[in-house]
């Protein structure tokens, strides 16, 4: 009895120490933006050590050295297994997530949070059932801080100054933004941003403030124009492998979802209104020529693009949304989160 006491006890603790091994999954995670752009740095990294921590180490990640596609292929990327989890710009594969676009419109806030996590909300409610984001699981939406204009070489008071310029934007609706005032847009990811401004080949951009000096562009800018509420935003995706995240145990699926969702729009969105006050004040040290928009070159702005919502009413309607009716529910929702 002794001997098979000793057996057990050995075997039992073989098994002990065996299983916390077999139960942890390190995830690739992949980001196209170098690794102290606060995206990957505070959102990404940020969000994967609360991961961590609420699966109390089981589900680790390694962000690997390069990313594994360009910005556009980065969904696909991840669909197909190539890298575990990543974010990119939902407007970077132009017409392939349409719903997102709620997020992009103009005068929409001033806050990154609130804009951030009533997008999750509303979005998820009215939207998700459309499964736009097919072949992958949907971790959490954002949007960067709202987009203000810049540029290289006039004020811009009047939609007048703006005519004809040629402009660095990312995608999304911000492409029929820069149209519908009469500028031309230059469709390029974040990471050119500073050869095309370099090079003369953009005069412009429209950006958030914290990315002037995120990309070191500060020296190259000379002109700001602040559009309150925004001239535009974008929407960010933040999602996973499928297969991979079904390969998880229940626990840490559940463990993944708590800490994702509105937990990470809330978070990223905060992280955003942080370096936009940053990055304004560094725009300030720079001495660039900061001025709010007119109320002359908002109601210029507005009726430019009001058309624009009413077309994205048409392509909700055709997928079975009441785009009218989700964007007053979506712009309700900012407001109580900004506590107005």
């Amino acid at each position: 009895m002794k001997k098979i006491a000793i057996v057990t006890a050995t075997l039992l603790a073989g098994v002990l120490a065996w299983s916390p091994a077999q139960a942890q999954t390190t995830l690739t995670m992949s980001s196209w933006l170098p690794p102290s752009h606060i995206i990957t740095k505070d959102m990404m990294l940020g969000w994967s050590k609360q991961v961590e921590e609420a699966t109390q180490g089981r589900v680790k990640f390694n962000l690997l050295p390069k990313a594994v596609a360009s910005p556009p292929g980065t969904f696909d990327a991840v669909r197909d297994g190539l890298a575990d989890v990543s974010l990119s710009v939902h407007g970077y594969t132009p017409g392939r997530f349409p719903m997102t676009k709620m997020a992009e419109f103009p005068f929409l806030g001033d806050s990154a949070e609130a804009i951030s996590v009533a997008y999750y909300r509303t979005y998820m409610k009215h939207m998700a059932k459309l499964d736009e984001h097919k072949g992958v699981v949907l971790l959490g939406l954002m949007t960067h801080g709202p987009g203000q204009m810049y540029s290289t070489n006039k004020a811009m008071t009047t939609l007048a100054d703006v005519n004809g310029m040629k402009i660095r934007v990312g995608g999304g609706l911000v492409v029929d933004i820069t149209k519908a005032i009469g500028a031309v847009p230059l469709l390029k990811p974040a990471s050119e941003t500073y050869e095309v401004l370099k090079s003369g080949i953009a005069d412009g951009i429209w950006f958030p403030k914290d990315s002037v000096p995120a990309f070191k562009l500060t020296p190259l800018i000379k002109h700001m124009t602040v559009v309150p509420g925004g001239l535009y935003n974008v929407s960010f995706g933040l999602w996973m492998n499928e297969a991979k995240f079904k390969s998880l145990s229940k626990a840490d699926q559940d463990a993944i979802m708590k800490v994702s969702g509105e937990n990470y729009a809330r978070m990223a969105g905060k992280v955003w209104d942080r370096e936009d006050d940053e990055g304004l004040r560094q725009m300030n040290r720079a001495l660039v020529d900061i001025r709010s928009a007119s109320s002359t070159l908002v109601g210029e702005i507005k009726a430019k693009t009001e058309g624009l919502e009413g077309a994205w009413y048409a392509e909700a309607k055709a997928k079975g949304v009441d785009g009218a009716a989700v964007m007053a529910e979506f712009r309700a929702e900012i407001k109580k989160l900004s506590g107005k």
